[in-house]
């Protein structure tokens, strides 16, 4: 039966009123998952807050003070003097030095390596389940645990030397490489790649296993090699990958400090003594916390600068 005029107009009247109710129940839905959310993230936005945020703002202000870790005497200001004391300190350009040189041979080395590693695991070869297991246990095994283990293998009569004994039929007697302030610092070097080299090899494998395997299947009809499937097919494929890979072993690098703590204590002549390491034997050994403050503040601007060139470097370019 059709309707009049007047019927539709007061059913359109009478349907009307729900599209503001409707709209304010999508409203209200969407004030809900916002305090969820909020209530979701609220732990870790804490957690932030108290170690992050508090200790970078309460270094920021004990740089600029005399602060002691354990004094009677109230602390005070004293303005860029903690700076200028810290720029004409030998010991802080020896550490920035040592940091230097560690990170410019762990980066490319420990990334070359797991990216040579993951290729290996990646391949579809029996046993590759194992030797993912094998390369990664380092990684889960304590930084202390295993700085204690490489100290005994770098001790004059430890394994090391009598390898290097064995092999070379007693001709080398191998040397204190911890004490030597020449070997000091590759020991570390080689200890620390050695113990973090299966992590980013997982990293790049995951990278590996993103790229389709329609590539590599196109590259082999086009009769390419196994040097230009890898140049034109898995490098660009890693980008994402390797610079989150370049950034994470870059700041690991420059944050040594576990082995020089466990193994050497900044010696032998300050060769391994490294800016992170220096802050806190500075801060709690020496207890100069203002002193202490200025050099992790001085880190932290140089990590950021760090961070900023390889954003910079590594951008991906229209």
């Amino acid at each position: 039966m059709a309707t009049t005029s007047s019927e539709r107009t007061v059913a359109v009247r009478e349907i009307a009123p729900a599209r503001p109710t409707r709209a304010r129940e999508v409203r209200r839905a969407r004030r809900g998952e916002s305090v969820v959310g909020m209530l979701m993230a609220s732990p870790a936005v804490v957690l932030l807050v108290v170690f992050f945020v508090v200790p970078v703002a309460l270094a920021f202000g004990l740089a600029f003070t005399n602060a002691r870790l354990i004094s009677r005497r109230p602390a005070r200001v004293v303005g860029f003097d903690n700076f200028v004391q810290l720029f004409g300190d030998p010991v802080f350009w020896a550490s920035l030095r040592n940091t230097l040189y560690f990170a410019a041979v762990v980066v490319p080395v420990q990334a070359g390596l797991a990216l040579v590693l993951a290729l290996l695991v990646n391949a579809k070869v029996r046993g590759r389940n194992f030797f993912r297991t094998v390369y990664f246990l380092p990684v889960v095994t304590s930084m202390v645990v295993v700085s204690l283990l490489w100290r005994f293998i770098y001790q004059p009569d430890g394994l090391l030397n009598h390898v290097i004994r064995a092999v070379s039929f007693g001709h080398w007697q191998g040397t204190d490489w911890l004490n030597n302030p020449d070997t000091a610092m590759p020991a570390i070097i080689v200890l620390s790649i050695w113990q973090a080299v299966g992590f980013h090899m997982i990293i790049w494998l995951s990278g590996l296993q993103t790229i389709p395997p329609e590539l590599y299947e196109a590259a082999e009809l086009d009769g390419t090699s196994t040097w230009q499937r890898f140049r034109f097919v898995t490098w660009p494929g890693l980008l994402a990958t390797r610079t989150f890979i370049l950034v994470t072993i870059t700041i690991a690098a420059l944050s040594l400090f576990t082995q020089i703590s466990v193994m050497t204590q900044g010696g032998p002549l300050d060769r391994t003594t490294t800016m992170v390491f220096m802050a806190v034997r500075t801060g709690y050994e020496q207890q100069q916390t203002g002193y202490a403050a200025a050099v992790s503040l001085v880190f932290f601007v140089f990590v950021l600068l760090v961070s900023a060139v390889q954003r910079f470097v590594t951008r991906e370019k229209d």
